[in-house]
């Protein structure tokens, strides 16, 4: 009965709304396919390139952890992604596109999926980076390339399982406001299993962020300790502090992604649970907006598709913030700023050769970061 009212009220809100709203919506979708699509591209480039490199050895594990979360992101997105388009290009008639409803729970399982996957691969690197930084001896001795795969076939096969359960009939998995994607229903009490796996999620992702934040401040915490124990004037000292500068923004930014992409998604889902409403009332709720009840329910759906579009634009924003940030950007800056602000030939051609001897050094000091500390 719920269902044939939500499709009810939907195509009657699609008649006053499509013309307004589907041409302008439509573009936020295809905008983050399209950067996502390319900035994961640049990224998995880019992490083959230096993975071939003999150089790299001690860097493997982390850039298979890099490489394996930007192909997270990027099939995630090559699936979910057409399929929204497709909604905004019937109208936001999920119904012309899916009749046997069997595609949202395949969108279900693809958010739930990579969602959680991304999650726990960022929670992975930050472990392998602070193991790296605190306990160097141990890191060069235990931390191998088939453990680190195994690692990321073991997290892949445990949240593909997990997000399996509405299939086996734990949970559910319905369509959210505004009729364009499936999700994690949070308040079909009636649903066996549907309260322990939305709330297991929410606390799966919680958990993650906390492992991912705790072990970036110990990371930093490590890296500035070694750089004092190496201050001095000498160039290897001077080497340490750039790159410890470079290395404590990179994982400042990673943490202030993290929490702005998805602490507002993971903790509407706690409080949308508590409160027994899902996205997909809106929609029933829509013939009675006025109602002050009604109201309230369509301010939670409207923030709860703001939060999954928070959550979906971290996809675009992780290639940048782990790989190509600091391999573009944070390298360059400086010499930039020295370039705009230096008048004289001589001082630029200062900078230019600064730049050049910087960039055979960027190698070194990267492997610099892994080796055991001297006692």
């Amino acid at each position: 009965m719920l269902d044939s009212n939500v499709s009810k009220s939907l195509r009657q809100g699609n008649a006053t709304k499509n013309s307004g709203c589907g041409s302008v919506s439509i573009g936020f979708p295809i905008t983050m396919m399209i950067t996502g699509m390319v900035g994961n591209t640049l990224a998995l480039t880019l992490v083959y390139i230096s993975y071939r490199k003999k150089e790299n050895q001690r860097k493997r594990s982390f850039l298979l952890c890099i490489g394996s979360l930007a192909f997270t992101d990027l099939f995630g997105q090559l699936l979910t992604s057409p399929i929204v388009i497709s909604v905004y290009q019937a109208g936001l008639k999920w119904e012309h596109i899916d009749s046997s409803g069997n595609l949202c729970a395949f969108f279900g399982v693809c958010m739930t999926t990579f969602g959680l996957c991304a999650l726990f691969l960022a929670s992975a690197m930050a472990i392998e980076r602070a193991l790296a930084i605190t306990n160097p001896h141990w890191y060069s001795n235990h931390m191998k390339t088939s453990v680190t795969k195994q690692t990321l076939a073991v997290i892949w096969c445990l949240v593909l399982l997990f997000a399996l359960l509405p299939i086996a009939g734990v949970g559910k998995y319905t369509r959210q406001w505004p009729g364009t994607w499936c999700f994690i229903s949070t308040g079909d009490r009636e649903v066996p299993g549907n309260m322990f796996f939305a709330i297991t999620f929410a606390v799966l992702g919680i958990f993650s962020l906390l492992v991912t934040l705790s072990c970036n401040v110990v990371t930093i915490r490590g890296l500035i300790i070694r750089c004092k124990t190496k201050s001095g004037t000498s160039q290897s000292s001077k080497q340490w502090e750039r790159l410890t500068t470079e290395t404590v923004i990179q994982l400042l930014g990673i943490m202030c992604v993290l929490l702005i992409c998805w602490s507002p998604l993971l903790v509407l889902m706690l409080r949308m649970i508590s409160t027994q409403v899902s996205s997909h009332d809106c929609n029933a709720s829509a013939v009675g907006p006025d109602q002050p009840s009604s109201r309230d329910v369509h301010l939670d759906c409207n923030f709860f598709l703001t939060a999954i579009r928070m959550a979906s634009l971290n996809q675009i924003l992780d290639p940048w913030v782990y790989l190509l940030l600091r391999e573009i950007l944070l390298r360059k800056f400086c010499l930039v700023a020295n370039a705009v602000s230096n008048c004289s030939v001589e001082d630029r051609k200062k900078s230019q050769t600064a730049l050049d001897a910087l960039n055979k050094q960027n190698q070194d000091d990267d492997n610099n970061l892994e080796k055991p500390q001297s006692s």
